[in-house]
């Protein structure tokens, strides 16, 4: 495999040249006369207030889009030309209506710390006696600053000052508890506080350069930024076609590019980004797919002695690459909490944090700056190439892809390794200390290849849909190697089987489509171990804080009345290791061809927040005087901050039930 990806980074770099020699072919063949065919529109404006439970309003979004297609007359070499453009702008006003969310949101966090005059005693460290178990971070704390000035406070490591909560550049206000929207920290894991307003109002935390680093206005108005998002589609279609019946197409611009035909969960289809800040896993793909200018060649071999059809396609990505949205800390939709994670961690870098439950439950200490936490996030640039090929056909009525795509991983990665100052000494170390939780966010390249096959079986009269990937060099959290991430191939694959069924005593007349899928993952490389790295047993395995292997089902139920104008709907999906449920009845009700209401319920079931190996027992710093030297973790367990890629998307939004309501005119 390493010979094929180096064929394919080597072909990409002469491939940066074709969409601008297409545009050019396409663009002289314009200068022709006869490009007479009248534009067409079409377009929509939908209102989508969203309401959930112990949270009040989370969406109030007005969203216009604009769908202009313009065809060509055929003249020269070139037949069938279009420009193809959807235009979209939204403005969501949750951050004026909700105070949960924008510029007044959070409030000032105490962290419960029954066990801190004991272990300010064996450090050392001066502490007040108090009979108050909530402290409010304070570097340092009494009676070095004075009690008005923060109360009885955390215990501040002995390294670099650099501040907690309540210090100048940290202030007690305008937080929440990273994981406070998901559970109630009961497992006494690590409490961690995230500043929840835009950056432009509160820039704690938005240092990662260009990601999680909206403003208010990036956040209410989220197709206006710096990509154009709003420029949803811009593309050229045009075909040569040849005397002997084949066709080459080609399609440059931004656009979308569809691998696969699964809801909710992806296996082929990774070409384009995900917004998910939009609504979690919810929205259709159409809607939450980033967009990418894209080269797309496609040659049409047609119908073939061994083939009834047979097509081999081209991908080059000329535009700079995106990762999914996942929504930073303080929006309302933020899947697995990410956001919340590194905006947390890279205000602990930057400007140092206090830590609840650390390095036990019930002790709250201070790191200064620079410590642990995100350094940066690792950003790419227009240089940056990602190309995929894909052939596709039918053969003897089974349709089958095979699929292959080098491209940097949409999903961000917490690599250990960054150089850090040891929290205990008041040394400039600025080096590497192994097992440290000081990060850099990367996205590595990864080589993604897989197939697919769809088929039709008459006796069950049933179509089935199958998928399967494997992607090369994948990088998770592994607990017990010095960088905390190690690298693993992965397995995935998906079975779908969709059938038209009647079920009488619902509708006698039409037949309800019921949609099945299974989806797995397997992690080749994963690994686990019962001891640390200096040979102490530990009391939960350490290493790979992923499931090894998970399976995901998905169940819809959908229905048709009055001529399909009324269709209500039943989704379910559920993931297996984490023990959690989504259930999303619905009805889209098509008033007219024009008014069109559509109404949702969305809520969880299971057992949420999981927890996972949180590094608490390692020790990255020989500084600490109450550890016997470096060591990996000892299997201490929390959610935060692993536990949320355990719990999975459905678990992590367990506490977020919502009635979902959009109004939508349509022309």
């Amino acid at each position: 495999m390493n010979t094929l990806r180096k064929w394919f980074h080597t072909t990409a770099g002469g491939l940066r040249i074709l969409p601008l020699v297409v545009m050019a072919l396409i663009a002289s063949f314009w200068s022709s006369p006869t490009w007479a065919d009248p534009a067409t529109y079409n377009g929509f404006v939908d209102a989508a207030n969203y309401y959930r439970d112990d949270v009040g309003w989370t969406k109030n979004r007005t969203t216009a889009q604009l769908e202009i297609s313009k065809a060509f007359k055929s003249s020269g070499l070139f037949s069938d030309v279009s420009l193809q453009t959807t235009l979209r702008g939204s403005y969501d006003g949750v951050y004026e209506i909700n105070d949960r969310f924008g510029a007044t949101a959070g409030g000032p966090l105490s962290f419960s710390a029954p066990g801190n005059p004991a272990l300010a005693a064996m450090l050392g460290v001066p502490f007040p006696v108090s009979t108050n178990p909530n402290y409010a971070g304070v570097f340092p704390p009494p009676p070095i600053v004075p009690a008005p000035l923060g109360g009885t406070g955390a215990i501040p490591l002995p390294g670099v000052p650099g501040g907690s909560l309540f210090g100048p550049t940290n202030p007690n206000d305008g937080l929440r508890f990273a994981a406070g929207d998901v559970y109630d920290y009961g497992d006494g894991g690590i409490q961690l506080a995230t500043p929840v307003r835009p950056c432009d109002v509160d820039s704690r935390g938005c240092g990662l350069r260009d990601y999680m680093d909206y403003s208010e206005n990036e956040l209410k108005f989220a197709d206006f930024n710096d990509r154009l998002d709003w420029l949803r589609e811009l593309y050229l279609d045009a075909t040569i076609g040849f005397d002997n019946g084949d066709e080459l197409n080609f399609r440059v611009g931004r656009q979308q590019v569809v691998w696969g035909r699964t809801d909710l969960f992806r296996v082929l289809d990774v070409v384009n980004p995900i917004d998910f800040s939009r609504n979690n896993l919810y929205d259709e793909f159409e809607d939450s797919r980033i967009p990418m200018g894209i080269f797309n060649a496609e040659y049409r071999f047609g119908a073939t002695n061994l083939f009834e059809d047979i097509n081999f396609q081209l991908l080059y990505k000329f535009e700079k690459p995106r990762p999914h949205d996942l929504g930073q800390g303080g929006e309302p939709y933020a899947i697995l909490g990410a956001g919340n994670l590194f905006r947390a961690l890279n205000n602990c870098w930057e400007n140092g944090c206090t830590v609840g439950n650390f390095p036990a439950t019930g002790i709250t200490v201070d790191f200064p700056t620079h410590s642990i936490g995100i350094r940066r996030a690792e950003t790419r640039d227009w240089g940056d190439v990602e190309i995929g090929a894909r052939v596709e056909g039918v053969f003897k009525g089974v349709g089958f892809s095979l699929n292959i795509l080098s491209y940097y991983s949409q999903f961000p990665v917490l690599r250990g390794g960054p150089a850090a100052d040891d929290p205990f000494t008041p040394q400039v170390e600025d080096q590497f200390f192994p097992y440290n939780i000081a990060f850099d966010v990367v996205f590595p390249r990864l080589l993604m290849y897989g197939g697919s096959a769809d088929f039709y079986v008459d006796p069950i009269k049933t179509a089935v849909r199958v998928e399967v990937a494997l992607t090369e060099d994948e990088e998770f959290p592994d607990t017990s190697v010095p960088n905390l991430s190690s690298q693993s191939d992965v397995f995935r694959w998906v079975i779908g089987l969709d059938r038209p069924t009647f079920i009488p005593f619902l509708n006698k007349r039409r037949a309800f489509l019921i949609s099945a899928q299974v989806f797995g993952e397997h992690i080749l490389d994963h690994q686990e171990f019962n001891v640390n790295s200096i040979g102490i047993p530990t009391l939960n395995p350490i290493g790979f804080q992923h499931w090894e292997d998970n399976l995901f089902f998905t169940l819809l139920i959908q229905g048709g009345y009055r001529n399909d104008r009324l269709t209500p709907q039943l989704v379910i999906a559920h993931d297996t290791e984490a023990g959690s449920t989504t259930w999303g009845p619905g009805l889209d009700w098509k008033i007219s061809n024009n008014w069109r209401v559509i109404a949702n319920l969305n809520f969880k079931t299971g057992d949420g927040a999981i927890a996972a190996d949180d590094n608490r027992g390692a020790n990255p710093f020989p500084g600490n005087p109450l550890a016997p030297g470096t060591l990996s973790s000892t299997g201490v367990q929390g959610f935060e901050p692993l536990g949320r890629f355990r719990s999975g998307p459905i678990g992590t939004a367990i506490n977020e039930d919502e009635f979902q309501l959009t109004i939508r005119y349509q022309f």
